[in-house]
This record gives C-alpha cells, structure tokens and sequence, in this order.
C-alpha cells in the first residue's frame, strides 16, 4: 500500500513538473556555475546596499557640479524606494537558468543589500533603522517566492500573460503616481525603471499588447488600497 501510494506521488510530481516545464523550461547549470553566480549576486547586492545608503547621507554642495546632478536626479531617494530594486530583482530572475536558481540569486542579492545597507547605517550614520529595515528582511525572506514567479513570466502561454500583468500592475503604482482618476509623472529615472519592465518581460507584440493595458487598468482600480506612495 505504502508502495503504491509512493509511486502515485512521484507520478504527480512529474506531472506537475511537465505542466511546469511547459510553461517555461530550465537550463542546466553547473553547480560551479551556480555558486560563482550566487557569489556575485551576493557581492553585487552588497555593493550597491553600500551605495545606496551613501547617496542617502551624502551631504550635497551646489556648487560641485556632479553634486548638483545628484540633487537634480534625487538619487538618494531613488536608491531608497522599492522600484529599482524590484527591477534588478526581476532581471536577476527573468535571466536565471532555472527557477530554483531564480529564487536563490535574487534571495542572496537581497540579502547582501539589505545586510550592507544596515551595517552601513549603523557604524556610519549612528542609528539603527530596525523598524524600517524589517520591510526589506520581509522583502528579503519572499523574494525566492516572487522570484520564481518572474522566472516564469518569460515563458509560453496563459500563465505567463497572468504573471506580466502582475508585475507591471505593481511597477506602475511603484514608477507613477496613480489614483482612481489620475496618473503623475514621478521623474524620468522612474520612467527608465518602467520601460525597463517592459523590455524584460517583452516576448511578442501580442503578449505586450495584452498585459500592458491590464496591469495600467489594474493598477488604477486598486490605487485606492495600495500601501506604498
């Protein structure tokens, strides 16, 4: 009995993993590819966690011109908000060979940010920002869940097209200013970070032309309840 009740188990998972498959198929990697590139990612996020946090303390200077681009630009705010950090996070994971590989890229680039970025504000700024760093340790701990997501929004069918208008449903409350009845410009780094999506997630004319208009439309019906402003 216990046999039997195994191998209807195995049955389903592969069925399960065809479907999968399916969708979108994996790519074999290496697993001295795999850890090189989950090394990098970690490096890579710890890297630019540093640099985020010093834009945001950097005291500016009119006078010094690429200071004056850096105002111009409201960089250390930009580093501060969710969009392009959510766009790095997809085009890790969209370019992943595998979903399993997807989750754990993105999780350690996450990770690497969010540790580097903390430390940086403690020993460099004199405070301990806990409350607001715990948003991102919980971005952090589901990022391999929206990770695997994003993997298979570059595949084939229905799914796909569902998962697109997801994702650009939240870029667009993130990169505008969108109520029920209106949109605002929010800056052209904003716009950059958008038609960055875009590009990621472009398949074919068809695909675009379905999960543009959605996730617009859905983005404006739930502005209303949408938490981040």
């Amino acid at each position: 009995m216990k046999m039997q009740e195994r191998l209807n188990h195995m049955a389903k998972t592969k069925t399960i993993k065809e479907r999968l498959n399916r969708i979108r198929t994996p790519k074999q990697c290496s697993v001295k590819n795999a850890i090189i590139s989950a090394a990098l990612f970690f490096v890579g996020g710890i890297a630019l966690g540093i640099i985020a946090k010093w834009l945001d303390n950097l005291a500016l200077d009119s006078t010094i011109w690429w200071h004056r681009l850096f105002e111009t630009m409201d960089l250390g705010n930009f580093f501060s908000d969710f969009a392009i950090w959510l766009l790095i996070a997809l085009v890790i994971a969209a370019f992943s060979p595998s979903a399993l590989r997807a989750a754990f890229n993105v999780f350690v680039f996450f990770a690497g940010m969010c540790v580097a970025y903390h430390a940086y504000t403690v020993l460099f700024s004199g405070f301990n920002p806990s409350s607001y760093m715990m948003i991102w340790y919980g971005v952090t701990l589901l990022s391999p869940i929206l990770a695997v997501l994003c993997w298979y929004a570059k595949g084939t069918g229905t799914v796909p097209v569902i998962i697109d208008i997801a994702i650009i449903t939240v870029f667009s409350l993130s990169c505008f200013a969108i109520g029920l009845f209106y949109i605002s410009f929010r800056g052209v780094l904003y716009f950059l970070v958008f038609a960055g999506v875009v590009v990621v997630l472009y398949r074919d004319p068809k695909q675009l032309l379905i999960s543009l208009p959605a996730g617009f439309l859905l983005s404006f019906l739930i502005s209303p309840i949408w938490p981040y402003r």
